[in-house]
């Protein structure tokens, strides 16, 4: 069977995690997005350490990395795996790793990363706009819910007999005095 081809925005796309409240990729996959190992994407990283601010690039936790290797099905050190934790690449680092490796094709894979990660910020906005109409419908329906039973309550009153009011004929005793 054969393998279906991704389109470059999805193979970019399928790979951004979020991590501590941010969009990532981690540096494996820049490296393969971008046509080069791992070890020399990371060399230049670590020659242009001023280029890359902690809210461009962060190095995972252990605990982060446990559980996405745990996630994502990677091989641990002792079967030949990593032996240093994977950074994570926020939108602006992914950019920025372009600029350092400066090949072709990371040039034209950073256009795809962008789009990638603007195409994500518009799918959450839309979820955003989305849950605020559900919320304010949710709101409409509770308002319109007391006001349906209001009416249904006023209903219910015009609906019961009233008692005929009788006008008495004769003398009538002041309240509190009794005959006797």
């Amino acid at each position: 069977m054969p393998k279906r081809l991704l389109t470059p925005a999805y193979a970019v796309e399928s790979r951004v995690l979020f991590l501590r409240h941010h969009r990532v990729i981690l540096d494996a996959d820049i490296a393969e997005l971008y046509g080069v190992p791992v070890k020399r994407l990371n060399e230049q990283v670590k020659r242009n350490q001023e280029r890359f601010p902690s809210d461009f690039m962060f190095q995972l936790t252990e605990k982060e990395h446990a559980s996405l290797r745990s996630q994502i099905a990677t091989s641990n050190k002792s079967r030949g795996g990593r032996r240093y934790r994977p950074y994570a690449f926020t939108e602006h680092g992914a950019i920025m790793a372009a600029t350092v490796l400066n090949s072709d094709r990371a040039v034209q894979m950073s256009v795809f990363v962008v789009r990638a990660f603007v195409r994500l910020r518009e799918m959450l906005a839309t979820n955003r706009r989305l849950a605020g109409k559900i919320d304010e419908l949710e709101n409409r329906l509770d308002t319109h819910d007391s006001v349906i039973g209001e009416l249904i309550e006023a209903i219910k009153e015009l609906m019961k007999p009233q008692e005929p009011s009788r006008v008495r004929i004769g003398f009538q005793l002041p309240a509190g005095k009794v005959k006797g």
